[in-house]
């Protein structure tokens, strides 16, 4: 399980097995989406898998994390996504009601997302060979002109900032899972993000490095990006935006909400001169009401992530080698 799990043992996985199969340069890249260029236009490529456990939760469900984290995908690439394939793997003996309503709400987020399903497939395994219903999304998008949105672009001087609250969709799916309740409803973020990056795109079209923290949740996309840009990144423990009920939730089960999935907020590195009009973009568009500045990149300490904690010390924000929370989209 912690091979599919976003940390360590994910990344030794893609970079040691698949990586060297497929060798080749797009590839390489391994961002949250390809971007390629076909018949002189820029495209961004992305595909991803969803076996989220239990398909319903609150705040969404299996078929809106199918649209919004491909679409998402994409948009972290500077992209439109313009459309999708889908694919359904059902277990022999799910009840089509149940298919039905995964249907209906990838449709609706599909509409809301403003992006069309082109293509799908269906398959259907023997009872036991599944979980209900798994699901598949790969999208294409177009790429703005004159975006260059990479890891590797993050630079000393970038100024850190994320869209909102963190770690509410995995304690939204975690407190259906357990049946548990922490003192307050808590529901998942999940939504589509490519408007907002548009926004941002607006008010800065040199946006350095985006990434939407999904599995792993925030400190594992903050070293992912320090990793591949050779810096150094320094947080601000008590900017980051953590709400009471997930800061509860994860103090009650020894969690860290930085590593809580998150299925509509990203992370953005923006050049310090544009930090304050990206922020105000942010600000203005609903996506992006709860924006904050938590941190800067730094030339000190290249590829780690360091926390300022409350008391004035420092710790360092590591990879998780697996998954707190397993099945999470």
């Amino acid at each position: 399980m912690g091979h599919g799990g976003g940390g360590q043992l994910s990344a030794e996985l893609v970079r040691h097995l698949f990586a060297p199969a497929y060798g080749n340069d797009v590839l390489a890249q391994l961002g949250d989406s390809a971007t390629v260029t076909l018949g002189g236009t820029r495209l961004a490529f992305s595909t991803d898998s969803y076996v989220v456990r239990p398909l319903f939760f609150p705040g969404g469900s299996i078929g809106d994390l199918a649209v919004n984290g491909t679409v998402n995908d994409l948009a972290m690439a500077g992209a439109t996504a313009a459309f999708l394939s889908c694919a359904f793997i059902l277990e022999e003996g799910v009840e089509l009601a149940t298919v039905g309503r995964v249907a209906a709400s990838l449709g609706a987020a599909a509409r809301a997302a403003g992006v069309v399903v082109a293509t799908g497939d269906t398959k259907v395994v023997d009872t036991g060979h599944g979980d209900g219903v798994f699901v598949n999304t790969a999208g294409i998008g177009l790429v703005r002109d004159g975006v260059d949105i990479r890891p590797e672009r993050a630079a000393p001087g970038d100024v850190v900032i994320v869209s909102g609250p963190l770690g509410e969709h995995g304690v939204a799916v975690l407190s259906v899972r357990e049946g548990l309740e922490f003192g307050g409803e808590v529901r998942s973020d999940t939504a589509p993000l490519g408007s907002l990056v548009q926004a941002m795109l607006d008010a800065c079209p040199d946006v350095h490095a985006l990434r939407d923290p999904t599995r792993g949740g925030l400190g594992t996309s903050l070293n992912e990006i320090a990793s591949a840009a050779g810096v150094g990144i320094s947080l601000r423990e008590r900017s980051l935006p953590v709400p009471d009920v997930v800061a509860g939730a994860c103090a009650f089960l020894g969690l860290d909400p930085l590593y809580v999935a998150n299925e509509g907020k990203l992370v953005a590195f923006v050049p310090p001169a544009r930090a304050d009009a990206v922020l105000a973009a942010m600000h203005a568009h609903p996506l992006g009401a709860g924006a904050v500045a938590i941190g800067t990149c730094v030339a000190e300490h290249p590829g780690t992530v360091v926390a300022r904690t409350g008391l004035g010390g420092t710790r360092v924000v590591d990879v998780p080698v697996g998954e707190q929370l397993p099945r999470i989209c």
